[in-house]
């Protein structure tokens, strides 16, 4: 994502070239590593089995490497409580499992972008919105669990050069309701800084991460006309190379 937190996902610097082999296995939305389809007949009710089995892999490889990004991948059957042989049929390895969810992460951050840059209510409205349906999908989330383990594949460079050009129109877009100091990679912070707050009762984080988006994004607003202008925020915004430098691969990566 242009300057926010998927952006340092894709920098062409930070990732070793990926076999071709690799890019057909994180196809964002397209049911990557699951069995393809042969047509109607006896096998439906097989394929129907595979793709509720595909879910839950990654709703609980989500689930696992989010809570500790260093478990192993037999976690993630036991959670999804699906034998080994069926994750490994769809997904060679722990890391090819993690490109797979952080490129639907993308595929998530490029969707709002869109139907954020359809909404034709008022600038503030829309701004909001968006953020607020950035922290419900958690995709922040995923970032901070995972940046740096595992290389990202051609396909994930060419999804999120689109995801840079869309936000930039956006934020241009909304800038008028936005105090005049806000920079677009704010926004990376503050769905950062939401994804941070967890408690034992899933509902009782999903209030306290709207209230804290609530209060954040109260510091991003533009004055009132006629209004003061507020004081100058202090410091830096944080620099695209900061957000890239974190997904570069590390030693021992997943």
């Amino acid at each position: 994502m242009l300057r926010s937190s998927y952006a340092g996902l894709m920098t062409e610097s930070s990732a070793a070239p990926v076999p071709a082999a690799d890019t057909a296995n994180v196809a964002v939305r397209s049911g990557a590593g699951a069995p393809p389809a042969t047509g109607p007949g006896p096998l439906s009710g097989r394929r129907k089995q595979a793709a509720r089995n595909d879910q839950l892999i990654l709703e609980s490889a989500r689930a696992v490497f989010i809570d500790d990004p260093g478990a192993p991948i037999t976690a993630v059957a036991h959670h999804a409580k699906v034998g080994i042989s069926a994750l490994y049929n769809r997904y060679g390895s722990k890391e090819e499992l993690l490109r797979r969810l952080c490129a639907d992460g993308l595929a998530t951050f490029v969707a709002e972008i869109e139907a954020a840059l359809a909404d034709e209510r008022d600038l503030w409205t829309v701004f909001t919105d968006f953020v607020h349906r950035l922290v419900a999908a958690d995709t922040s989330s995923m970032t901070l669990a995972l940046a740096g383990r595992f290389i990202p594949t051609p396909d994930m460079f060419e999804l999120a050069a689109r995801s840079n050009e869309l936000l930039g129109q956006l934020f241009d877009r909304v800038r008028p309701a936005l105090r005049d100091d806000a920079d677009v990679h704010d926004l990376s912070v503050i769905t950062e800084m939401v994804a941070a707050i967890k408690t034992p009762d899933r509902d009782r984080t999903r209030e306290l991460r709207r209230r804290y988006t609530d209060l954040l994004l109260a510091g991003l607003r533009a004055p009132a006309p006629g209004a003061p202008p507020p004081a100058p925020l202090s410091g830096r915004p944080l620099r695209f190379e900061e957000i890239s430098a974190r997904w570069t691969p590390r030693n021992g990566a997943s």
